[in-house]
């Protein structure tokens, strides 16, 4: 089936020309929707004509957040070419994997991560390299010009990548995973639905180039609207909270580790929201005690929620006048998101029982670059299995469980790690808390646990095993408790079990 009106810049560049679409911070350079579908034209034909670029080609990129990224995505939606953000921050033999994997015909590199690309072996197959630098001077150029000729757009099935976004391969290779037209069109659907998005919003992205946070939670819902967004290339606490302020913005989206940063600088207690409607949180639940600092201390709603790179991402809400009612909770399906939770045999579960969530729904992805066992597993009679462990309360909430990978059966009794990690984390002395199973002779396996104490806060042991003990199974307690100064986090924030496991 052939996708919709791929081109939404083309759109508003018809409807709102002089509008700026997008600004990146650290330069003040600006796109504005007429620019950047003249500049995505341009670029199309140049990708075409120098390159080679056709419809299904792959452009590998390794760059920081920058303006050129959403030139690209322009030239993307005209020429039917298929955008593969790389982690900087990966080894060379890393990068290697992805490009052997994806088979890019064209490499865009930032100058800073030229030494990662080209220590990878397969950078020397790939048939033309383009450094940012020159596309940044072509984008320029081509910017100030006044070229009207449209790039003749190339029609796309709706289950043609868009992107390839690399899953983080904590248990082996990273997979590919494909994000098609038709996930960027329903995404974007569910997540006006779900939020206040139109016309008039704005936003500072801070999530990488690599991530679908970066492009999916709120980039590409926010190009299809005609909305604004500030982007810049690293998260700074003092500079986002200032930005927040100063470009009057609407919605933001964050981890929860970057909301407690900006909680903890001094301008917080100054600061002022009077434009921002809430933040949306993912990636992991939100402390209770940080909801509050932002809810009821500053008047900024929090809406948790729930994604996948592989589904939406934007899947679930929690609207904000349940944060505190339904506390843990990743709230109930967004609109065109269909969910089933099943046990082991794949039978549904009863309320309030833990099953592995199944998603169903046109946001679902058409499965993995190349890679079909993958897909096959992925993806069953139209149902893509989560690997999440969640259950559904009688009033249609759902709460998340655990990974079942990170799932451990001590003394024969299932502990699911993020259970024990909210009873840790609801101490007055605790900051942070992760835990895992490490081998035990007598249980088969049993839990430790990582914990960083607030600031200035005398915590022993023997204080969290008896607040422990007097909210969980003696199974799910603890066996041992490491005190660190701080948890070992990926690039979007979250906890790294990978490096816990290898601590532990």
């Amino acid at each position: 089936m052939r996708q919709p009106q791929q081109d939404w810049i083309a759109k508003w560049a018809l409807y709102s020309p002089n509008k700026i679409a997008v600004k990146e911070f650290e330069s003040g350079n600006t796109y504005t929707y007429g620019e950047l579908h003249r500049l995505g034209n341009r670029l199309a034909f140049h990708l075409q004509g120098r390159y080679g670029i056709q419809k299904g080609s792959r452009i590998a990129i390794l760059a920081e957040n920058c303006l050129e990224y959403i030139a690209l995505f322009a030239a993307a939606q005209k020429l039917g070419c298929i955008l593969v953000p790389v982690n900087y921050r990966l080894a060379s033999a890393e990068v290697d994997y992805l490009l052997r994997d994806s088979g890019p015909s064209l490499a865009i590199c930032e100058k800073k991560f030229a030494p990662l690309l080209q220590g990878a072996p397969t950078f020397a197959s790939i048939p033309h390299f383009w450094s940012l630098e020159e596309l940044s001077a072509f984008c320029q150029k081509e910017k100030e010009g006044n070229h009207g000729e449209p790039f003749p757009l190339q029609p796309v099935e709706e289950d043609d990548p868009v992107f390839i976004l690399y899953t983080s391969g904590t248990t082996g290779f990273p997979k590919g995973a494909i994000y098609s037209h038709k996930m960027l069109f329903w995404n974007s659907i569910n997540t006006a639905i779900s939020l206040i998005l139109n016309t008039e919003s704005r936003t500072v992205n801070v999530m990488p180039p690599f991530h679908t946070g970066g492009w999916n939670v709120l980039t590409t819902p926010f190009l299809h609207h005609g909305a604004y967004t500030c982007m810049t290339k690293k998260f700074d606490a003092s500079t986002v909270l200032r930005l927040l302020q100063e470009e009057d913005v609407t919605l933001f989206m964050g981890v929860p580790t970057m909301l407690r940063m900006m909680a903890e600088v001094p301008e917080f207690e100054e600061a002022t929201f009077p434009s921002l409607y809430y933040i949306i949180v993912g990636g992991e639940p939100m402390p209770i005690p940080l909801i509050e600092r932002w809810q009821l201390a500053k008047g900024v709603a929090i809406r948790q929620g729930y994604g996948m790179t592989e589904v939406g991402p934007n899947l679930t809400s929690l609207h904000q006048n349940d944060a505190i009612r339904k506390k843990g909770s990743i709230g109930r399906p967004n609109f065109y998101v269909d969910i089933r939770i099943v046990d082991s045999q794949g039978q549904e579960v009863a309320e309030n029982t833990a099953g592995e969530l199944l998603l169903r729904g046109p946001m679902v992805t058409p499965g993995y670059w190349r890679n079909e066992e993958a897909t096959r597993k992925a993806i069953v009679d139209g149902w893509f299995h989560t690997g999440d462990m969640v259950r559904l309360d009688e009033e249609g909430y759902l709460f998340v469980v655990d990974r079942i990978k990170n799932m451990f059966i001590s003394g024969g009794e299932n502990v699911y790690p993020a259970e024990v990690e909210r009873v840790l984390q609801s101490h007055g002395g605790v900051s942070e808390a992760a835990v895992v199973g490490v081998p035990d002779a007598k249980w088969g396996e049993v839990g430790k646990a990582f914990v960083v104490r607030r600031p200035g806060v005398q915590l022993s042991e023997t204080d969290l095993r008896e607040h422990c003990r007097n909210l969980l199974a003696r199974f799910k307690v603890p066996r041992y408790i490491i005190f660190v100064e701080e948890l070992p986090k990926n690039d979007t924030g979250k906890i790294n079990r990978a490096a816990l496991k290898q601590l532990a």
